[in-house]
């Protein structure tokens, strides 16, 4: 052990874990004893071969009130993590803070590298982050100038996430890091400016999905380039134990097409719902008399269809994805037959 009870006590308290969470009736309180070892936080407290499961991990993932956690408090909950996973149970520490912990520490750090993530790069700031972006790029999507502003903001945010959220630890290069902005930025700008200039002559409504189309193509462009080097050297496969059997281009290229298809549906609600009902309020009385209500009112919207369809979008494939041992490279394929002749399928963290 490592401390007295008050202390345990003091450093889950830090973390942000208050006594409330003990009273879950799924907790494993310490009355009884110790906190057995025998609880498997490596992997996500419900079941990930469900939709469900992965729905309740990611709600619990892109939390925005994990961004309140201090450095202290996080640094606390690693601690907690770190200590039980080599043996070490905090004393009087129970199952509901325990996995409290393990959120809090995947909030901030990559599950590869273990690195510490930009705050902004963090999924528990996607709805904030979102929601002020993209309920910009619907609000002022009539003039040029600002078109070309928030599109070029979003793909910054968008390139400090699939960077901070990239599979592996595969690392990039400062070239290959901009090779991937500019294009993607460059994408999204031309998009938006060409749809721009075709449906000025069209109903208002359909300028509106103008920002949609946009983000939908960058998203095809900047993902895949901002994670190139996973495509050049391949990122981590596992066998079912979490045992590293190689790297795999081909496990790459199925985790990257999943997060675009993510992405892309991510952003389906959040930019296809607001401008419908926007096109209607707008032209009401009450927003005609009060027309500084429009932005404020549109990033609500796209707020609150984001805290749904983030988590939900996230979802659509496991963290944890799968590939068939006859679907990786022969070179890879081989020499998993001659050394685990019985493994089917191999693992890889899909990225996000």
């Amino acid at each position: 052990m490592c401390g007295r009870a008050g202390a345990g006590r003091r450093a889950w308290r830090k973390a942000g874990l208050g006594a409330a969470e003990a009273r879950s009736p799924g907790a494993r309180g310490s009355k009884m004893g110790e906190l057995p070892l025998d609880i498997n936080i490596q992997e996500p407290r419900w079941d990930q071969s469900t939709f469900l499961g992965r729905a309740r991990h990611f709600f619990t993932v892109t939390d925005p009130r994990n961004l309140l956690l201090s450095g202290a408090q996080l640094e606390a909950s690693r601690n907690i993590v770190q200590n039980y996973r080599a043996g070490v149970v905090t004393p009087g520490l129970t199952e509901d803070q325990l996995w409290r912990a393990k959120y809090a520490y995947d909030s901030a750090f990559h599950p590869d590298t273990g690195e510490k993530m930009v705050l902004i790069g963090r999924m528990s700031a996607q709805v904030p982050m979102n929601m002020t972006i993209t309920g910009c790029m619907l609000t002022f999507y009539r003039k040029t100038p600002t078109v070309v502003f928030w599109q070029w903001v979003n793909q910054s945010f968008n390139a400090v996430v699939n960077y901070s959220n990239r599979s592996g630890d595969a690392p990039i290069s400062v070239g290959q890091l901009g090779t991937a902005y500019v294009s993607a930025t460059t994408g999204a700008v031309v998009t938006a400016l060409g749809l721009k200039s075709l449906t000025k002559h069209l109903p208002a409504l359909v300028g509106r999905f103008v920002p949609f189309a946009a983000v939908a193509a960058a998203n095809c462009i900047n993902t895949p380039l901002m994670r190139q080097r996973e495509l050049q050297v391949g990122i981590p496969v596992t066998d079912e134990d979490s045992q590293r059997l190689g790297h795999s281009v081909a496990a790459a290229k199925q985790g990257i097409f999943q997060v675009v298809i993510s992405r892309i549906c991510m952003a389906i609600p959040a930019m296809a719902i607001p401008p419908v009902i926007m096109d209607t309020l707008e032209k009401k009385d009450f927003l005609k008399r009060r027309p500084w209500l429009g932005a404020p009112l549109q990033v609500g919207l796209v707020g609150f269809c984001l805290v749904f369809a983030t988590p939900l979008c996230c979802a659509l494939f496991p963290q944890r994805s799968s590939l068939h041992v006859s679907r990786l490279e022969p070179e890879l394929r081989a020499r998993i037959r001659e050394q685990n002749p019985d493994i089917e399928v191999v693992y890889y963290n899909k990225g996000l």
